[in-house]
């Protein structure tokens, strides 16, 4: 399967998908999630949450996994709104 591959009809890429499966989980400890970007998803941190706030405006994301994308951006807001505030 290529990272275009879709599953289940979400019209999400299994990048995508994987990058949800990361939120989705608990993480042990700091630095557990980042290790496992970069071994499983051979991403930097930094690439990593630049890809994953633009897959929050994506409709098929919502679609996919619409807890832990609606947790995700009442997240984002709250820091948006305290940079602001």
């Amino acid at each position: 399967m290529t990272e275009e591959t879709v599953d289940g009809g979400s019209g999400l890429g299994e990048r995508e998908q994987a990058l949800l499966a990361v939120e989705r989980r608990s993480w042990p400890g700091p630095g557990a999630k980042e290790r496992a970007v970069r071994e499983r998803l051979g991403l930097s941190p930094t690439r990593y949450y630049q890809l994953l706030n633009a897959l929050l405006d994506d409709p098929r994301a919502l679609a996919h996994d619409p807890v832990t994308v609606n947790r995700l951006r009442r997240v984002r807001e709250e820091k948006q709104r305290r940079r602001e505030g």
